[in-house]
């Protein structure tokens, strides 16, 4: 007996030890569990989405205003609910439940795939549903990471979450390409691989990560009852009265709209390479992986330099990969330029629009308020999505590039001299 109780201690020691290793930025186990329920609902979620652009225009033969259509869509649809999961999470003080609602109603939409077939419709049922799942869980998990991180480290933790969320990105086209190498066509198989990932997903979240409330040491405790009880839409609406916050919605919002999704850019990248379809979905992969490698770099960096200066910078680079697009030289350097600096993009806006988002918000508010921020740039990112579709499809997609580069420009300009008077 003695002999077993020692053992126990020490195995319980090696875990401490380890875990202090492994929490080198001091951003929390929950930071880290979150980051793999992510991990693996990504992996999840990309094996269907970098397969379903190429799928739509090449197998189905869809205009590119039907794929703009559809990959809006996915892009925002989350708006339909993400203000009101914020506000459940807030005021019943449940961010972890709401969050893995949203986690498993993605993962069982996987079926959906499975049943809808080859109806354009249908498939655009099935994203939207999907994509709602994704609104639900969003806002909760990020106010999570900001509640059981400091505030010294808010960039970082975020960093750290979006370097395992891309992680499951790049793995997740990679797994998809595996299976199309093998049986070609063989989407259903995709889609039920994929939805026993995401339901491995759901597990984690529901068993091993708790409210930020009920964790010890928490650095940021969630709010008493009474506050939880004025939670409410007015208290919601009043975060937009707030001039700051406010300001950073419309920032987000207007570069959000200038900003081109992934697949319509590697659609066009695709037909300057003439890239085979089977290996479509590795352009997914290539952004990811750099955009994995420099999540927690660019997020170490923004906390000491500013989240704001950093946030611009990715977007001057997004207008940059637009640049690379037109440039008359060599495709396969154009395609390697745009992926890196497609990965660099996202490394420097989107933990760390997060991050600057949790510095202005109250923490009793913060799910509500992370909410009505990604759902004023989930909208853009739908509008974004269909009109250049729509450029596309009328003009050409050089031209619609072009139009974006000029929207791009001007947002940019706006935004600097707008974002000088916040004080986050």
């Amino acid at each position: 007996m003695y002999q077993v109780e020692n053992s126990g201690d020490l195995i319980k020691n090696k875990r401490q030890h380890l875990w202090a290793r492994v929490n080198w930025a001091n951003v929390g186990r929950t930071v880290f569990l979150l980051g793999l329920t992510s991990f693996l609902t990504d992996i999840s979620a990309e094996m269907v989405s970098t397969t379903l652009p190429i799928y739509l225009m090449v197998m189905l033969h869809f205009t590119p205003f039907q794929v703009g259509l559809v990959d809006g869509l996915y892009q925002g649809a989350a708006v339909l609910v993400k203000v009101l999961s914020g506000l459940i999470a807030d005021r019943y003080r449940k961010p972890k439940e709401v969050a893995a609602t949203g986690y498993l109603f993605s993962a069982l939409c996987k079926l959906g795939y499975l049943l809808v077939g080859s109806s354009w419709a249908a498939i655009s049922g099935v994203v939207l549903l999907d994509r709602v799942g994704k609104g639900i869980r969003t806002a909760p998990r990020d106010a999570m990471i900001a509640a059981s991180s400091q505030p010294t480290q808010l960039a970082t933790a975020f960093g750290i979450h979006r370097a395992l969320d891309t992680a499951g990105a790049m793995l997740g086209p990679l797994l998809a390409v595996a299976i199309l190498m093998v049986a070609p066509g063989a989407y259903d198989a995709i889609f039920v691989v994929s939805l026993c990932i995401a339901l491995v997903g759901v597990a984690v979240i529901g068993l091993f990560v708790h409210n930020p409330g009920r964790t010890p040491n928490a650095p940021d405790a969630l709010p008493s009852p009474a506050e939880s009880e004025r939670v409410s839409v007015r208290t919601a609406l009043s975060l937009l009265a707030q001039p700051q916050f406010r300001r950073l919605v419309i920032i987000g919002s207007a570069l959000a709209l200038v900003t081109v999704s992934d697949g319509l850019l590697y659609l066009t990248l695709q037909r300057r390479l003439g890239l085979t379809t089977s290996f479509f979905p590795l352009l997914f992969v290539i952004t990811a992986f750099i955009y994995m490698l420099l999540a927690i770099p660019v997020g170490r960096l923004a906390d000491r330099l500013g989240h704001k200066r950093t946030f611009l910078a990715g977007y001057a680079v997004l207008a940059l990969v637009y640049t690379v697009l037109l440039l008359p030289v060599n495709v396969y350097v154009a395609a390697g330029a745009m992926l890196l600096l497609l990965g660099i993009y996202y490394a420097a806006t989107d933990g760390v629009l997060m991050a600057l988002a949790s510095g202005l918000l109250p923490p009793h508010l913060r799910s509500t308020g992370l909410a009505l921020l990604t759902t004023g740039t989930g909208v853009a990112r739908l509008l974004a999505s269909t009109l250049y579709g729509a450029v596309w499809n009328w003009v050409g997609a050089e031209q619609a590039l072009l139009v974006y580069i000029g929207g791009i420009v001007l947002v940019l300009v706006a935004a600097s001299a707008s974002l000088k008077r916040l004080s986050a």
